[in-house]
């Protein structure tokens, strides 16, 4: 019965490996779609939420299953646990890359990205792809480093996202009001992608420590 349950704990870490590849594949297709404005891949990334929503849900399942049958206690249920939460965070994560794509689709033959923030949500893009794909490495290391340079490149997308807000605001902004619903949301939906992963990097240094206080702060309803 251990070895099986050791199995069972094995099998959640490679499935949430998986759905973070997946959540990667979709930030990365979103960010392109958004920037080019390209229908097809906006497709593919609203198709690919499907994949990552199923798979959050399979590996809840059997999160769930492990916890009713094998009771796991200190580090073992740590693991069970956070499996759980970070399952819910990758969700989101695909969630606001489908946001992102569905942007660029509503927007078709139309730019998607306003005139004047092209540079700024390419590099929010940028940051969110590098981001997705260290929070791979993260799952599959659980290196603290990598948990650090995720919460830095989270700062920058933090100071793009305000600096999205204070163009805006500006009086020398002239954008139609669709370009500046379209500009407040996708600053926003890049934002919280990034806020996600810093949530899960929390949630990775928790299973390391064992202090979980340090790993809620980034908890979101969104």
């Amino acid at each position: 019965m251990r070895d099986v349950f050791q199995q069972e704990l094995r099998e959640l870490q490679e499935r949430l490996v998986a759905i973070a590849e997946l959540v990667e594949v979709s930030i990365t297709n979103a960010a392109t779609a958004f920037a080019q404005t390209d229908v097809a891949v906006a497709e593919d990334v609203i198709e690919n939420d499907n994949r990552i929503d199923e798979s959050a849900l399979e590996l809840d399942e059997l999160a769930i299953n492990i916890l009713a049958l094998q009771q796991p206690v200190a580090r073992d249920l740590r693991i069970v646990v956070s499996a759980l939460r970070i399952s819910s965070s990758l969700e989101r994560m695909g969630d606001m890359a489908e946001h992102i794509a569905q942007l660029a689709r509503y927007r078709f033959p139309e730019r998607a990205i306003p005139k004047g923030l092209k540079s700024t949500f390419i590099e929010m893009g940028r940051l969110d792809v590098e981001i997705a794909g260290k929070l791979v490495t993260l799952l599959k290391t659980q290196d603290p480093l990598i948990a650090n340079e995720i919460r830095d490149e989270d700062d920058r997308v933090d100071e793009l996202h305000a600096s999205v807000f204070d163009k805006l605001l500006s009086e020398r902004w002239t954008g139609e009001t669709g370009a500046t619903v379209d500009a407040t949301l996708a600053s926003r939906y890049h934002e919280r992608f990034a806020d996600h992963a810093v949530s899960i990097a929390k949630k990775v240094q928790y299973l390391a420590t064992g202090d979980w206080s340090g790993a809620e702060d980034t908890e979101t309803s969104d």
